[in-house]
């Protein structure tokens, strides 16, 4: 097969955006958090790069994208990719080599648990957050990218999703609070987060890497890409201010972080969407999410739960509700490939996407807060109180910052 050089390098720098999410993510919290707690909270982030890509490799890519066993999950036959040689085609119509999407939907299992970090940012062990890593990509991740994307039960039935709105955000935002709820309220909370510049920073990478994660999901250049990439920046540019005027009216000050803390609600909630809606439906999706990820945050504040980074209330909600949305806003003259929504009479695409991404959230939650409690038995979740007020130190060894001014040791 001769293969799309344009699709094929298009793909590539795609799968290169994505990646560069997940060091933007660790900017993000590590800008949140105290400043004794950065390290912890970044290499949450980064080690998920390095475990997740073992994992993808040797079972991941195959347990999604191969075979189907009862719609549920695929199969090993394609276990450490055996079986794709350079010449092995992907099998969309994108004409691109199978081991470029190979690469990008790696990145997409990468960036989502480390999503479900900043919920409990503070109060995990390392060893205990590699075992969540590793069981929650195996028994939560894998089946729903193949229930969605894979050919699996989903994918048949009809639900849409185009870039992870339920396959991503939503059961990255159940399994947030889900945690929340195991490992508790932190002991010792920060006064102010540490850097905003940060914050900022990472929103910036992530907002970047957003165009790779959203227009990529076409899997080649036409005209749904350059939709996709518009509504990816059109749904963050109307959420971000949304939610800065909400804030500024109700917190009394037009807040930095409020702005960005928006945008990323836009983003997340225009994922599932970017490919099947107009643009003006995009600008209607935006301004929802900073609107009902605003309340979202306020109504988990008001209820003392310490999702310490707002997962659940920017990502799980934005996932849940750009889900629902599409269901309403879906139009085959934007993507014939798609579906149309409510509004153009398809009431059984709108109770799909519903019912779909309802039941994933609640399997997430579910299974996420099972699988805490079977780990705390093997190791402790949850770090002492010591360990807590300097969990850089306590936990890895280093800091980010020299706290005690310490001198040069003198030369040898």
């Amino acid at each position: 097969m001769q293969f799309d050089t344009g699709n094929t390098g298009f793909m590539l720098l795609a799968t290169s955006l994505v990646m560069l999410m997940t060091p933007g993510l660790a900017f993000f919290y590590g800008g949140l958090v105290g400043r004794k707690n950065v390290l912890a909270i970044m290499m949450q982030s980064f080690v998920s790069m390095g475990v997740t890509t073992i994992l993808w490799w040797a079972v991941g890519y195959s347990l999604c994208f191969s075979g189907d066993f009862h719609g549920v999950i695929g199969n090993l036959d394609m276990a450490f990719l055996r079986g794709i040689t350079l010449s092995t085609p992907f099998s969309g119509g994108a004409r691109i080599p199978l081991f470029v999407f190979v690469a990008y939907q790696m990145m997409f299992a990468i960036i989502t648990p480390a999503l479900i970090t900043g919920a409990f940012t503070n109060r995990v062990r390392f060893g205990a957050y590699l075992a969540f890593l590793v069981g929650w990509l195996l028994f939560v991740y894998f089946p729903f990218v193949h229930m969605v994307w894979g050919g699996g039960a989903l994918q048949k039935w009809g639900v849409l999703d185009f870039a992870g709105g339920i396959v991503v955000h939503a059961v990255a935002g159940m399994a947030a609070l889900a945690s929340v709820f195991f490992v508790g309220r932190r002991r010792v909370k920060e006064v102010s987060m540490h850097s905003i510049p940060l914050v900022a920073l990472g929103t910036g990478l992530l907002w970047f890497g957003w165009y790779g994660f959203n227009a990529g999901s076409e899997l080649q250049v036409d005209a749904v890409t350059g939709q996709a990439f518009l509504n990816t920046d059109i749904a963050a540019s109307f959420a971000g201010p949304v939610w800065l005027f909400l804030a500024w009216k109700f917190e009394k000050k037009p807040k930095f972080t409020g702005l960005l803390t928006g945008a990323v609600a836009g983003l997340a909630t225009i994922t599932p969407c970017a490919g099947f809606v107009t643009t003006n439906t995009a600008a209607l999706v935006g301004t929802v999410a900073g609107v009902v990820c605003y309340f979202a945050v306020s109504v988990k504040n008001r209820l003392h739960w310490d999702d310490a980074l707002d997962v659940w209330g920017v990502h799980g909600v934005g996932g849940i509700l750009g889900t629902i949305l599409l269901g309403v806003f879906a139009s085959k003259a934007v993507n014939p490939a798609g579906a149309n929504g409510l509004l153009a009479g398809n009431m059984s695409f709108f109770l799909k996407q519903t019912v779909a991404v309802l039941g994933a959230s609640v399997w997430a939650f579910a299974f996420t807060y099972g699988m805490l409690k079977v780990i705390d038995l093997v190791t402790p979740v949850r770090v002492s109180a010591e360990e807590e007020a300097h969990l850089d130190d306590s936990l890895h060894g280093e800091e980010a910052y020299d706290f005690e001014g310490r001198a040069a040791e003198p030369a040898e």
